[in-house]
Protein backbone atom coordinates (compact mmCIF):
# COMPACT_ATOMS: atom_id res chain seq x y z
CA UNK A 1 0.00 0.00 0.00
CA UNK A 2 0.98 3.53 -0.67
CA UNK A 3 1.07 6.99 0.99
CA UNK A 4 -2.50 8.11 0.86
CA UNK A 5 -2.91 12.33 1.70
CA UNK A 6 -6.42 13.49 2.90
CA UNK A 7 -7.12 16.97 4.47
CA UNK A 8 -9.67 16.70 8.05
CA UNK A 9 -11.21 19.55 10.40
CA UNK A 10 -10.61 19.28 13.95
CA UNK A 11 -12.14 21.64 15.88
CA UNK A 12 -11.57 24.27 13.30
CA UNK A 13 -7.98 23.01 12.84
CA UNK A 14 -7.30 22.53 9.25
CA UNK A 15 -5.00 19.27 9.50
CA UNK A 16 -3.20 17.47 6.54
CA UNK A 17 -2.99 13.41 7.59
CA UNK A 18 -0.69 11.40 5.62
CA UNK A 19 -0.43 7.22 5.44
CA UNK A 20 2.94 5.84 5.54
CA UNK A 21 2.57 2.33 6.15
CA UNK A 22 6.02 0.46 7.22
CA UNK A 23 8.25 2.97 7.42
CA UNK A 24 10.93 3.54 10.45
CA UNK A 25 9.55 5.20 13.39
CA UNK A 26 10.19 8.71 13.16
CA UNK A 27 11.90 10.53 16.17
CA UNK A 28 9.99 9.46 19.64
CA UNK A 29 9.72 13.04 20.74
CA UNK A 30 7.17 13.77 17.70
CA UNK A 31 5.26 10.65 18.49
CA UNK A 32 1.84 11.80 19.86
CA UNK A 33 -0.02 8.63 19.99
CA UNK A 34 -0.70 5.26 19.20
CA UNK A 35 -3.42 3.23 18.04
CA UNK A 36 -4.18 -0.15 16.41
CA UNK A 37 -6.01 -2.50 14.81
CA UNK A 38 -7.12 -5.54 17.56
CA UNK A 39 -8.02 -8.70 16.65
CA UNK A 40 -9.97 -11.95 18.67
CA UNK A 41 -11.43 -14.77 16.82
CA UNK A 42 -11.48 -12.91 13.30
CA UNK A 43 -13.22 -9.81 14.48
CA UNK A 44 -11.81 -6.44 15.70
CA UNK A 45 -12.04 -4.41 18.83
CA UNK A 46 -13.97 -1.02 18.48
CA UNK A 47 -14.04 0.80 22.11
CA UNK A 48 -16.19 3.54 22.03
CA UNK A 49 -14.47 6.68 23.93
CA UNK A 50 -16.75 9.10 26.02
CA UNK A 51 -17.42 12.03 23.37
CA UNK A 52 -15.71 10.21 20.33
CA UNK A 53 -17.55 8.02 19.37
CA UNK A 54 -16.70 3.69 18.52
CA UNK A 55 -12.70 3.59 17.16
CA UNK A 56 -9.87 1.31 17.13
CA UNK A 57 -7.93 1.73 21.08
CA UNK A 58 -5.82 4.23 21.40
CA UNK A 59 -3.98 7.38 23.09
CA UNK A 60 -1.10 9.31 24.19
CA UNK A 61 2.12 8.47 24.62
CA UNK A 62 2.96 9.13 28.45
CA UNK A 63 6.14 10.07 29.76
CA UNK A 64 8.69 7.38 29.47
CA UNK A 65 7.09 5.48 27.73
CA UNK A 66 8.28 3.71 24.55
CA UNK A 67 5.62 3.71 21.70
CA UNK A 68 5.41 0.11 22.05
CA UNK A 69 4.37 0.52 26.15
CA UNK A 70 1.91 2.78 25.65
CA UNK A 71 -0.24 0.94 22.89
CA UNK A 72 0.21 -2.16 25.33
CA UNK A 73 -1.12 0.30 27.87
CA UNK A 74 -4.09 1.50 26.14
CA UNK A 75 -5.31 -1.60 24.74
CA UNK A 76 -5.49 -2.55 28.40
CA UNK A 77 -7.19 0.43 29.24
CA UNK A 78 -9.62 0.86 26.65
CA UNK A 79 -10.06 -2.65 25.64
CA UNK A 80 -9.32 -4.81 28.62
CA UNK A 81 -6.88 -6.89 26.22
CA UNK A 82 -3.25 -7.88 26.21
CA UNK A 83 -1.73 -9.33 23.21
CA UNK A 84 1.36 -9.73 20.42
CA UNK A 85 1.62 -6.34 18.60
CA UNK A 86 3.46 -5.12 15.12
CA UNK A 87 4.25 -2.15 13.61
CA UNK A 88 2.36 -1.34 10.50
CA UNK A 89 2.65 2.20 9.57
CA UNK A 90 1.79 5.99 10.66
CA UNK A 91 -0.13 8.72 10.25
CA UNK A 92 1.85 11.75 9.77
CA UNK A 93 -0.11 14.99 11.16
CA UNK A 94 0.82 18.17 9.42
CA UNK A 95 -0.26 21.46 11.23
CA UNK A 96 1.86 23.30 8.50
CA UNK A 97 -1.07 24.35 6.36
CA UNK A 98 -3.22 25.59 9.83
CA UNK A 99 -3.47 29.03 10.55
CA UNK A 100 -4.45 28.43 13.86
CA UNK A 101 -1.50 26.33 14.65
CA UNK A 102 -0.11 27.47 18.02
CA UNK A 103 3.92 26.68 18.12
CA UNK A 104 3.40 26.97 22.13
CA UNK A 105 0.62 24.28 21.87
CA UNK A 106 1.09 20.84 23.06
CA UNK A 107 1.49 19.21 19.33
CA UNK A 108 4.39 20.02 16.79
CA UNK A 109 4.18 21.19 13.88
CA UNK A 110 4.46 17.55 12.47
CA UNK A 111 4.08 14.87 14.71
CA UNK A 112 3.02 11.38 14.62
CA UNK A 113 0.27 8.85 15.40
CA UNK A 114 1.81 5.22 15.17
CA UNK A 115 -0.44 1.87 14.20
CA UNK A 116 -0.26 -1.31 15.34
CA UNK A 117 -1.88 -5.00 14.71
CA UNK A 118 -2.61 -6.49 18.01
CA UNK A 119 -3.77 -10.11 18.24
CA UNK A 120 -5.33 -10.77 21.12
CA UNK A 121 -4.03 -13.55 23.17
CA UNK A 122 -6.13 -12.61 26.86
CA UNK A 123 -8.91 -10.94 26.44
CA UNK A 124 -10.06 -9.59 30.41
CA UNK A 125 -13.63 -8.89 31.63
CA UNK A 126 -14.69 -5.20 30.56
CA UNK A 127 -14.10 -3.22 33.74
CA UNK A 128 -15.44 0.59 32.22
CA UNK A 129 -12.56 1.90 34.72
CA UNK A 130 -11.43 4.66 32.00
CA UNK A 131 -12.59 7.02 29.33
CA UNK A 132 -14.59 3.96 27.55
CA UNK A 133 -18.10 3.00 28.13
CA UNK A 134 -18.25 0.21 25.84
CA UNK A 135 -16.55 -2.24 23.78
CA UNK A 136 -17.80 -4.41 20.71
CA UNK A 137 -16.09 -7.32 18.62
CA UNK A 138 -16.92 -6.12 14.67
CA UNK A 139 -16.21 -8.68 11.60
CA UNK A 140 -14.06 -6.37 9.53
CA UNK A 141 -15.88 -5.94 6.39
CA UNK A 142 -18.48 -4.05 9.21
CA UNK A 143 -15.84 -1.75 10.32
CA UNK A 144 -16.59 1.34 8.58
CA UNK A 145 -20.17 1.12 8.71
CA UNK A 146 -19.60 1.66 12.55
CA UNK A 147 -16.33 3.73 13.46
CA UNK A 148 -17.15 6.76 13.52
CA UNK A 149 -13.50 8.60 11.92
CA UNK A 150 -11.61 9.64 8.71
CA UNK A 151 -11.13 7.00 5.41
CA UNK A 152 -7.11 6.70 6.70
CA UNK A 153 -8.70 4.45 9.63
CA UNK A 154 -9.53 1.77 6.75
CA UNK A 155 -6.15 2.01 5.36
CA UNK A 156 -5.11 1.50 8.66
CA UNK A 157 -7.62 -1.70 9.07
CA UNK A 158 -7.13 -2.90 5.34
CA UNK A 159 -3.20 -2.92 6.30
CA UNK A 160 -3.40 -5.03 9.42
CA UNK A 161 -5.67 -7.61 7.43
CA UNK A 162 -2.89 -7.82 5.34
CA UNK A 163 0.00 -8.42 6.65
CA UNK A 164 -1.87 -11.34 8.71
CA UNK A 165 -0.81 -12.69 12.67
CA UNK A 166 2.47 -12.86 13.50
CA UNK A 167 4.30 -16.02 13.55
CA UNK A 168 5.60 -17.74 16.74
Amino acid sequence: MSRTTIYVDWNGHHMKLTWIPYEEVPDITKVTSVHGCCFHENKVLLVNVAGRGFNMPGGHVENGETPEEAFHREAWEEGSVEGMIQYIGMIEVSAEENPLYDPNGKYPLIGYQLFYRMDITKCHPFSRENETTTRIWVEPTEVPFVIQEHELALLVLQEALAIGAPVN
